[in-house]
């Protein structure tokens, strides 16, 4: 068999044009609804801080020698950027299965890696988009600093490849928007909540000290709090490993199920 016959990889080890057309596509589809994929977020974050502060007031402790407000703004914009980085591939892809044009994305010469890699630059793009927006609207109000910038940004950007790699893993899963929306509000809100982004893990009673430990997403609230405040529960290096770990299992099955159309075929 020559190499111009049908079946044969004819773009070399990648396929660069294929995967920048097919991340540019998952950028310019949530840059279309900029009001609900970028403002929408800012505007949730600000009404997070709005509840607490009017709850609290200015009397609340601080905690770990931080204001209270600004311990839990980090916290918030992590919690926002990785919920946004989630939705990004998980509807991507839901919606693609749903209406029947997933083939437009299966069909062409891409490798499974290119696939996975295409859908994450959406998700990434997103995350950095709304984290620096929120960022920008925390400065103003509370005069949020970065404290350590390079670690904030492996949060940000650690944070986006492992719930969008989530997204993807949800999405293959789920047949029908329903099925999405159970793994949504029964599996991501819940690691999403229960992840320190309210409160310090130090306060919690030991039996939950342990759980909050078993959940990857306590790790990048805690990274990113330490990027942005300098304090956290956790050693940064440890969180680190973990999210790195966690992220390498979760593109890997991503991988092997988009390599096998687990799901994704008829």
């Amino acid at each position: 068999m020559t190499m111009y016959e049908m079946g044969v990889r004819r773009f070399g080890a990648v396929n660069w044009m294929g995967l920048r057309m097919l991340g540019w596509r998952e950028i310019r589809r949530f840059l279309a609804v900029w009001q609900q994929t970028v403002l929408a977020p800012l505007i949730t974050a600000g009404l997070f801080l709005t509840v607490f502060a009017l709850a609290f007031g200015r009397n609340r402790a601080d905690v770990m020698g931080v204001d209270f407000l600004h311990f839990i703004a980090p916290g918030i914009l992590m919690m926002t950027v990785i919920q946004n980085a989630f939705a990004n591939t998980s509807s991507s892809i839901v919606i693609a299965k749903v209406q029947g044009n997933i083939v437009d994305t299966l069909m062409p010469p891409l490798a499974p890696w290119e696939i996975l890699v295409g859908y994450l630059t959406g998700a990434v793009a997103r995350a950095l988009i709304v984290a620096v927006v929120i960022w920008l609207g925390l400065f103003v109000v509370l005069g949020q600093g970065i404290a350590h910038p390079m670690w904030a940004l492996a949060a940000v950007i650690l944070g986006a490849a492992f719930l969008g790699g989530l997204g993807i893993l949800a999405a293959v899963f789920a047949d029908k928007f329903d099925q999405m929306a159970a793994i949504t509000n029964f599996i991501i809100t819940p690691l999403s909540f229960l992840s320190g982004t309210f409160y310090s893990a130090k306060a919690l009673p030991p039996a939950f000290q342990i759980l909050t430990h078993y959940n990857p997403v306590f790790y990048l609230i805690d990274m990113a709090r330490f990027g942005f405040l300098g304090v956290s529960d956790a050693s940064p290096w440890h969180g680190l490993a973990v999210i790195c770990a966690a992220l390498v299992l979760v593109l890997g099955l991503g991988w092997y199920w988009l390599r096998t159309g687990y799901r994704m075929k008829p």
